[in-house]
């Protein structure tokens, strides 16, 4: 199975659901560091309603300006554009498999797809 986690290093969350993921038989993980390599708008709009998000729901809030630039009062569109041009404003971590697509907080969520 392959997994994909749309990871930042400096969270421990996302370093803790890597880590359930690399510690999985059989799963060859695919790391991508979104803030280096940042999502397209498209699947950015296709992971948030597969993980049965609104973009609003996957707003990171703690730690940007999004709430001081109203980015939860925005209609999904602007929300998921801000996103597109600046992923700090992505929560993490994602991840992807062949089962789904999991907003893995906490970072057991992962355990449903592997």
């Amino acid at each position: 199975m392959k997994a994909t986690i749309w990871h930042n290093p400096k969270c421990g969350t996302s370093r803790k659901t890597l880590a359930i993921i690399e510690e999985t038989p059989g799963v060859e993980v695919e790391v991508i560091e979104y803030l280096k390599t940042p999502f397209t708008r498209d699947k950015l709009a296709q992971i948030i309603a597969d993980a049965g998000l609104t973009p609003a729901e996957a707003i990171r809030k703690m730690g940007t300006d999004a709430e001081e630039r109203g980015l939860p009062a925005m209609d999904a569109d602007a929300i998921l554009d801000e996103m597109a041009s600046n992923p700090a404003y992505v929560n993490r971590p994602f991840v992807e498999t062949e089962k789904g697509v999991r907003f893995c907080r906490p970072q057991d969520k992962v355990l449903e797809i592997l």
